[in-house]
């Protein structure tokens, strides 16, 4: 990330907007993300280029980030994913074809009357107690990681469910893709709408539909192809959207094996639109599915790594733009990580994101990355490709927590 050029005309009244955005962008990648601190990155940067400092009062910065406008961070956010998407080497891809990963998560935010408003805390919480809280879903690129689009609503009420929002991201699908998600999103309605679009998926079946391999045709041992009836029109979809769906779709279901280091073969059956058994076969599912696990480590980096679980803003249209600066570094990150993949003949997800938040911003606090040296980025993108993770299919952790939480009270209202 450059150090802002201009300067001169920072002051206690005034921010530009490329200043403004530098200084955003310091926040959500220094472990420090207080308005304080962003100001203070802002006056060592100014002195250090001989340039007027603006003053430590923060109340100029947090005007200006109010006035940044919200498409600023969020389409540089999304052109950069589709950049990235669209440069793809064919190696990278699975069969020449790029699977894209789909999931949900959540994110909490300061407790104030603008934010329960917008993103009411869950009913089972009493008033006072709980924080406003909202519901993503967010689509990854498999080969990068980077994100490529993502929306939120409420976490609860009509309409905000994963499948509602999931609705809002379905224009960034094309002819030739591949959905992979888990069984929240195993339905007859997505599954025949992405077949109507020419996209592929995979998905685990859904705890609540059966499976009966005697039925159907079948393609060996535990895998068949069989014809699903479409369901009775739910409460959200219009009668016109719901005659436009074929009676009934042919899908596959076949029994895979999920391996776990020090664990008992789990069998899991996943559906697919993979009909030919002789193209794409158990095994090849499998190994398919088991590359949903990097949307979950993917938006671990963005929460836990870049610490965007708990967010500052005090209303919902400062939430936004934090959530979309943080994308924004996040996609900055990959687009790096990607130029170290390339220029050290590796793929990118053999390298370690949160290795790369660090040294990029040792050399960003070091001064190393503001004036363009081209040695230095190459020194960066070394150090980027030094080490990779390590390669653990069907890993799986608990979630749960070992340290003990202080022994202090919790509000209880």
């Amino acid at each position: 990330m450059q150090t802002p050029s201009r300067g001169s005309n920072i002051g206690s009244v005034f921010f530009s907007p490329l200043i403004t955005l530098w200084a955003f962008l310091s926040q959500v990648l220094n472990e420090d993300h207080s308005l304080q601190a962003a100001v203070a990155r802002l006056i060592a940067f100014s002195v250090v280029k001989g340039q007027r400092p603006p003053s430590t009062n923060t109340a100029a910065y947090s005007n200006a980030r109010g006035r940044l406008p919200l498409e600023v961070p969020l389409e540089l956010a999304r052109q950069i994913g589709r950049d990235l998407e669209a440069e793809v080497p064919a190696d990278w891809l699975w069969r020449g074809r790029p699977v894209k990963l789909v999931d949900g998560s959540t994110v909490s935010m300061p407790d104030t009357p603008e934010n329960q408003a917008a993103y009411p805390q869950p009913r089972s919480q009493k008033a006072g107690v709980g924080f406003p809280i909202a519901r993503l879903v967010a689509i990854i690129s498999c080969s990068t990681g980077a994100l490529l689009d993502l929306t939120l609503g409420s976490y609860r009420g009509k309409g905000t469910g994963e499948h509602g929002l999931l609705r809002e991201l379905m224009g960034n699908f094309q002819s030739g893709d591949i959905f992979l998600g888990d069984a929240y999103y195993c339905s007859f309605f997505l599954i025949a709408l992405l077949m109507r679009m020419g996209v592929d998926a995979v998905f685990p079946m859904h705890g609540a539909r059966d499976c009966d391999f005697r039925r159907g045709i079948r393609l060996g041992k535990k895998d068949h192809r069989v014809e699903w009836l479409k369901p009775q029109r739910p409460q959200w979809m219009d009668q016109e959207t719901y005659d436009s769906f074929p009676a009934r779709i042919v899908v596959r279901e076949a029994e895979v094996s999920l391996d776990r280091n020090g664990f008992r073969s789990e069998p899991r059956v996943l559906v697919t639109t993979f009909l030919n058994s002789r193209q794409v076969s158990k095994q090849d599912l499998a190994r398919l599915y088991d590359f949903r696990w990097l949307c979950e480590i993917d938006l671990r980096a963005i929460k836990q790594t870049m610490r965007m679980d708990i967010l500052r803003g005090k209303t919902p249209e400062m939430v936004l733009k934090e959530i979309w600066v943080h994308l924004l570094a996040y996609n900055l990150i990959r687009k790096v990580m990607v130029q170290a993949a390339h220029q050290h003949h590796k793929n990118p997800r053999q390298l370690s994101f949160k290795l790369a938040l660090q040294c990029i911003e040792a050399f960003r606090q070091s001064g190393l990355l503001a004036g363009g040296n081209p040695h230095a980025f190459e020194y960066l993108l070394r150090a980027i490709a030094s080490k990779e993770v390590g390669n653990r299919p069907g890993r799986w952790e608990p979630r749960a927590v070992k340290r003990r939480p202080k022994p202090f009270p919790r509000l209880q209202g």
